[in-house]
């Protein structure tokens, strides 16, 4: 007979305005993913450096969206490691769209630090590692 690790117990993360920050983050896995997936299939050689990082943006995003509703500590650590990973990768990507825009002959989603959805990119990182610490304050 083995003994077992007493199983985590999952603090839920998408209560109050986690449920908010769940429901942007999978709109903007549908937006990510399906304008990359577009590019890439017909436009792929007109810009893959901007279209690579709008896919790998749309992951991120994903993998976001799945930590917060999976729940629980080790999924709150991944989703706060993720949103720094993304707030890192909008500055960068819009601080360097700005700076050489002929780098980028096409916008990705981070692109002028998200400009084209609402500034979105850049405030929900903010937003989800806010709640994101606030979450680990009521374990």
């Amino acid at each position: 007979m083995t003994v077992t690790e007493p199983e985590e117990r999952k603090q839920k993360l998408i209560t109050g305005p986690g449920i908010l920050l769940v429901w942007l983050y999978g709109v903007m896995v549908v937006g990510a993913v399906s304008r990359s997936a577009v590019q890439i299939s017909t436009d792929f050689h007109k810009a893959p450096l901007a279209y690579t990082l709008s896919a790998l943006a749309g992951l991120v995003y994903g993998f976001i969206t799945y930590s917060l509703v999976r729940g629980g500590e080790k999924a709150r650590r991944a989703a706060l490691v993720c949103c720094a990973a993304e707030l890192v990768g909008v500055l960068a990507v819009g601080t360097w769209t700005l700076v050489e825009p002929s780098a980028f002959p096409d916008a990705t989603v981070w692109s002028d630090f998200g400009m084209g959805y609402l500034f979105i990119p850049v405030i929900l990182p903010i937003t989800g590692i806010f709640w994101l610490n606030k979450a680990r304050k009521a374990l």
